[in-house]
């Protein structure tokens, strides 16, 4: 594993997407417990990806047009309604103490479909993991997946530094009910922005 691995890792993890937004809203509409959570769940939602990448399913998925679009907008489906629900649910930020109470299940459950549904991120990897990997190597299927695995760790490491940032900020949200609207209608705008970005991606 390269310093040049760990660092792009660091920035293609930092920068902000669906996983980095969930993670933010959950920090801030019900604290710590329910952001790191949803970092966990993220992270999780890479597994298939990573999966998907290292036995060559990867590879079907970008020759298969259809495939793509398929999963590409139960995506673009899935983020919308996370955006009309958020947008909906004026009070879901109101009460923080049993906010915090949000099954685990659920918080992870959301966290995990918002990666699972993203076909980009399978790509992603077919095309980013090869790159790190020396030729000619005896045991590249176990270097993927080391290096994928790495790169899990860095993603939660990053969005557990966005929840504790998040978090940070929190009682200055939840003590102003204009300024908790404000942000709750900010995330709904955001996942229905990055629901956008998702239906006019191509491969």
């Amino acid at each position: 594993m390269s310093l040049s691995f760990l660092i792009t890792s660091l920035v293609i993890a930092a920068i902000p997407g669906t996983g980095a937004v969930y993670t933010l809203s959950e920090s801030i509409s019900r604290g710590t417990r329910a952001g790191m959570v949803a970092a966990f769940g993220c992270t999780l939602g890479i597994i298939p990806h990573l999966a998907a990448a290292v036995t060559g399913l990867a590879s079907l998925l970008y020759a298969s047009h259809e495939a793509f679009l398929i999963l590409k907008y139960a995506g673009v489906v899935y983020l919308v309604f996370l955006a009309i629900q958020m947008w909906r649910d004026d009070g879901s930020l109101m009460i923080s103490q049993e906010a915090d109470k949000t099954p685990v299940l659920q918080v992870i459950r959301r966290a995990v479909l918002i990666n699972l549904l993203n076909p980009k991120l399978t790509i992603f990897f077919f095309a980013f993991l090869p790159q790190f990997i020396p030729q000619n190597s005896s045991n590249t299927f176990f270097r993927m997946i080391f290096l994928g695995f790495v790169f899990m760790v860095v993603t939660f490491v990053v969005f557990a530094a966005y929840c504790l940032a998040a978090v940070r900020i929190r009682h200055l949200i939840v003590s102003r009910p204009a300024v908790l609207r404000a942000v709750t209608k900010t995330f709904a705008v955001s996942f229905l922005a990055l629901s956008a970005r998702l239906a006019l991606a191509s491969k």
